[in-house]
């Protein structure tokens, strides 16, 4: 099965392609991409990427074809990523962090007969089953003997990339992208502001939506890329002090480091217009920083890779509403249903579930799985169901509560874990913290914390515990709090509670 999304009138939907092959033409020697000490002109980018697109087509790559990267960011990774949906073909980048049994079920899921690996991820490329290996880091040589193509003719519905979890256990899910969908997608970020003349920072991983949300909007009309290989906070600060970005894309804990970097005051950063935020809640106490110490506006977006569900938070606008993850976006329908599919009132608690102009085809070679994401309304429309517990207030903003699987059954009361993380945050010696239910004999499950310190801290676990425990009610209540030098996150700085359950929860 596919997910229906609403129709749009009179809609023109973009080629990628076509749009870089003309920004190519139009900005010249205008930056389109800086990576590290690289700066590659548009003329020069839209060379690379024609000639890569010319070598595909003759290697036989073109529409109804996928094919696979693994490369941290890199000038040839965007490139290669560029060409492919040029060629008419699908891009499905696979995340390094994955293991090589993952990896090897993702490969075998999409396809792919080529895959175009970093030299460091050279070794575990080989190991898996696959007719092609080619070096990304030796992509021009490889596409040097090929004549240029320009872009392919593209439908709607044709693919133009799958993004796969990272899932330790069973398949991994590849989330599909149509031309439609990306489309659709750019006029999600050209709302925001963003235009031709700007300069955009990304620093996470190209197989995360989060990085394509700023990267292929910028590229698409025409702006300047600016890419990090790997994010640091020192180095961050220091390259918008010499590049003078106007955006960044970055998640949680990165604004979390930025804001602990000794060196972040010393920086000119009033180049900057506009932040976003995504991937995962944005704190309330995190966003006040940001606002106080970091010129331009900060904006939070919420939203799934599946698509469906997606709001925006304008800091700037709403200082008010910091605790919620914004209103949802033109066109957007957010509802709130209960564990039986049944549809809630407006300000009740329950699953957020949402229908948009952006939702994706699928889950790749999954239908059942495809299935459980979906919940119909009466008339009949697809709504993707976000697993997010929460609820919309009256003035028509989301509050997120806590993902559905991670909410506590304690005692017969359900207990949010982000409830009880919004109060731990909230001690000055607390950095960060995340809560999970560990098993009870004497409430079925009970809420456990598990907090970073901030340095030149003055108390510890037991002073957290009771200050936390002052401040919540009789059913919410800690059982202990545990230290940890860092909690841990996925590449795009997502928690990972799974790891934290664990030791509790063996099977």
């Amino acid at each position: 099965m596919h997910f229906d999304p609403p129709k749009v009138e009179n809609e023109q939907i973009l080629n990628f392609g076509i749009a870089l092959r003309d920004n190519a033409a139009k900005h010249g020697s205008k930056p389109a991409l800086i990576v590290g000490e690289q700066t590659v002109t548009w003329a020069e980018f839209g060379t690379m990427v024609a000639q890569v697109t010319g070598q595909l087509k003759a290697q036989g790559i073109g529409q109804g074809n996928t094919v696979a990267s693994l490369s941290e960011n890199s000038v040839e990774h965007v490139v290669l990523y560029c060409a492919v949906v040029a060629s008419g073909a699908c891009i499905v980048p696979l995340p390094f962090s994955a293991t090589p049994a993952a990896l090897a079920l993702m490969m075998s899921d999409s396809n792919a007969e080529f895959l175009f690996a970093s030299s460091a991820q050279a070794d575990t490329a080989r190991g898996l089953a696959v007719k092609h290996v080619v070096d990304l880091d030796e992509l021009m040589t490889w596409a040097a003997d090929a004549a240029p193509a320009g872009p392919a003719g593209v439908k709607p519905d044709d693919l133009f990339n799958i993004i796969y979890s990272s899932g330790t256990t069973g398949t991994p899910k590849g989330i599909v992208h149509d031309h439609r969908f990306r489309s659709r997608q750019l006029q999600r970020i050209t709302n925001f502001g963003l235009t031709e003349a700007d300069r955009l920072v990304i620093s996470t991983p190209i197989y995360s939506n989060t990085t394509l949300f700023g990267m292929l909007p910028t590229l698409a009309l025409g702006a300047t890329l600016i890419v990090m290989p790997k994010f640091n906070a020192a180095a961050f600060v220091k390259l918008s002090a010499d590049l003078k970005p106007t955006h960044a894309v970055l998640v949680p804990v990165q604004f979390m480091r930025l804001m602990a970097e000794p060196t972040f005051d010393d920086h000119d950063l009033t180049s900057y217009r506009c932040k976003f935020s995504t991937s995962a809640p944005l704190p309330g106490t995190l966003i006040g920083q940001v606002m106080a110490r970091w010129p331009g506006n900060l904006i939070e977006v919420y939203g799934m890779t599946e698509g469906g569900i997606s709001t925006a938070l304008n800091c700037e606008a709403f200082p008010e509403k910091w605790d919620t993850v914004g209103r949802p976006g033109e066109g957007v329908d957010m509802r709130v249903i209960d564990d039986q599919g049944k549809q809630l009132p407006h300000g009740a608690f329950g699953e957020l579930v949402g229908r948009s102009a952006s939702m994706m085809q699928s889950y790749h070679n999954a239908p059942e799985k495809t299935q459980e994401l979906l919940w119909t309304d009466t008339n009949g429309n697809h709504f993707i169901r976000s697993g997010d517990m929460g609820r919309i207030d009256e003035d028509g903003f989301v509050h997120l509560m806590d993902r559905k699987k991670d909410m506590i059954i304690s005692g017969g009361f359900n207990i949010y874990a982000a409830d009880l993380e919004a109060v731990l945050r909230q001690h000055p010696d607390v950095d960060d913290a995340a809560v999970i239910a560990v098993p009870s004999d004497s409430w079925g499950e009970t809420p456990l914390g598990f907090v970073v310190l901030r340095k030149g801290a003055t108390t510890d676990a037991k002073g957290v515990l009771e200050a936390a425990n002052a401040k919540l009610g009789k059913t919410q209540r800690l059982s202990d709090i545990l230290l940890l030098g860092d909690l841990p996150r996925s590449d795009i700085g997502k928690i990972l509670k799974k790891d934290l359950r664990a030791p509790y929860w063996p099977s």
